[in-house]
């Protein structure tokens, strides 16, 4: 294989990452225990040059390694919001890993490898880059689940999504084995040109079930609850947006631009798993009383609103603006998420204190910033207007009614309904209970949570441009 420019320009984001990250592993060694802080800081500093490496790529395309990596506006879309997820993940962390008592270096390190993994995942244009590139982003967020040693609840979370991840990873190891041998071949391209048969369509059954497990979808949802509980918040917060981020992307690459043809027998699967996705995901929150929980069941129902935009893929008019909607929500989901878990993170105590949605009673009368900002991303994860989850949900609705599934359609919008029972729950709680909440004050902490609230509301006047920015990063089939 010969190798020229193209190729090394193509992974160039990836390669300075990689490095940097192999780099600031060896220089945390030198960085007194007290001063982790400058990890920190070089790790974002990493982010932001690979962001800016990676956005200058923009209006480029191409293929490197024979194919087996990809650059186009779909991945450059997609690496760029998981890049913003690791940066805004290590603002959520600087100050609560400190707080409480969890500030190693090797945490920095972790996301930044993770991050690696998500981006390679994005470009990846053969079923052994994906392989890699999910065992890439997944082991060190087994590690950073479990981050809070000796803490039993961290290292139980540790372990189900270190067990539940392998047994998920083997359904991709399976259903890539099978394509292999209904085509001789795991490159995308080439597998899409292969006539259709029974044991293609199996083997891309078996890969939806393992991305199912990477973004959550019913019913291979079983472990989210648990670790989203267990795990560091910090954590919680960079696993729900960049993880999520990831899944998507492999599976709008792998099947819009692969799978074409076994489309009418994975549309209708499709249909079942989103409706079943949203609305198991959105009245089992009904029933939590630890926000941890309740979001992990609200970050499983938005799976299934992502996942509503991708059964009309097999419609070759539709399949480009329904990925565009798809793209817009995770883009909508990723800011009012952090937003959400900044808060959790201002009122979280020590030993689980402060994560009852009862401990939020006051929040209004004694922080009326802060209350007003998680109003905003509670109206937004709603779809209430006027904010960007609003418009995520529009774009949502109006693709999959185009591609002519208005059932699916009705189905989003009642199950929205459903879910402003408990999030508006936490705001009753904010501004007409009475209550002596105490938060941490930290300065990246509630920039964070300022800016995702301002981007929130502000960008729902104007959201045409991020629309057409995702509408030029569709994919295309080969």
């Amino acid at each position: 294989m010969q190798l020229d420019y193209k190729d090394f320009f193509i992974i160039l984001p990836l390669t300075i990452l990689i490095a940097w990250a192999c780099v600031l592993l060896l220089a945390d060694l030198f960085i007194p225990k007290e001063r982790k802080g400058i990890t920190a800081f070089l790790a974002a500093l990493g982010l932001v040059v690979v962001l800016g490496f990676t956005i200058a790529q923009t209006g480029h395309q191409g293929t490197s390694f024979n194919g087996m990596v990809i650059l186009d506006g779909f991945s450059i879309f997609t690496s760029s919001l998981i890049l913003l997820s690791g940066l805004l993940g290590i603002a959520l962390a600087y100050g609560y890993i400190k707080r409480m008592g969890l500030e190693r270096g090797e945490y920095y390190t972790l996301m930044l490898f993770s991050v690696t993994g998500m981006m390679l995942m994005t470009q990846a244009s053969d079923l052994i880059i994906v392989f890699l590139a999910l065992e890439l982003l997944s082991i060190p967020l087994y590690v950073l689940a479990a981050f809070a040693r000796p803490d039993l609840r961290s290292e139980e979370a540790g372990l189900k999504y270190f067990l539940l991840g392998a047994f998920a990873t083997g359904f991709i190891v399976y259903g890539t084995a099978l394509v292999f041998g209904a085509t001789g071949t795991t490159s995308l391209s080439i597998i899409f040109g292969a006539s259709p048969s029974l044991l293609l369509t199996i083997g891309s059954a078996l890969l939806l079930i393992g991305f199912g497990f990477k973004v959550a979808a019913v019913p291979f949802h079983m472990w989210t609850p648990d670790v989203y509980q267990g795990s560091p918040t910090a954590v919680t917060a960079f696993m729900a947006s960049g993880a999520k981020i990831a899944g998507f992307a492999a599976l709008w690459r792998v099947f819009a631009t692969a799978f074409p043809t076994p489309s009418v027998d994975i549309t209708e699967v499709l249909w079942v798993l989103a409706a079943i996705t949203m609305i198991v995901g959105n009245l089992t929150a009904i029933s939590q009383t630890n926000i941890k929980r309740m979001l992990a069941y609200s970050s499983i129902a938005h799976a299934g609103y992502i996942l509503m935009a991708f059964v009309p893929y097999g419609n070759k008019e539709v399949m480009p603006v329904s990925i565009a909607a798809g793209l817009f929500y995770l883009f909508s989901y990723v800011v009012t998420n952090f937003g959400v878990w900044g808060v959790v993170i201002a009122l979280e105590k020590f030993e689980g204190a402060g994560l009852g949605i009862s401990d939020y009673a006051g929040l209004a009368k004694k922080y009326p910033a802060l209350a007003a900002a998680m109003t905003v991303f509670m109206l937004s994860l709603i779809g209430f207007p006027p904010t960007l989850g609003m418009v995520g949900k529009f774009y949502l609705f109006r693709a999959v009614i185009a591609g002519g599934y208005s059932g699916l359609a009705i189905i989003g919008v009642l199950t929205s309904l459903v879910s402003a029972y408990y999030y508006l729950r936490i705001v009753v709680n904010m501004y007409m209970r009475e209550g002596d909440p105490v938060i941490e004050r930290e300065t990246w902490l509630d920039i964070t949570t300022a800016v995702t609230a301002i981007a929130t509301v502000g960008l729902s006047f104007f959201p045409q441009w991020l629309f057409l920015l995702a509408g030029s990063a569709t994919l295309k089939w080969f």
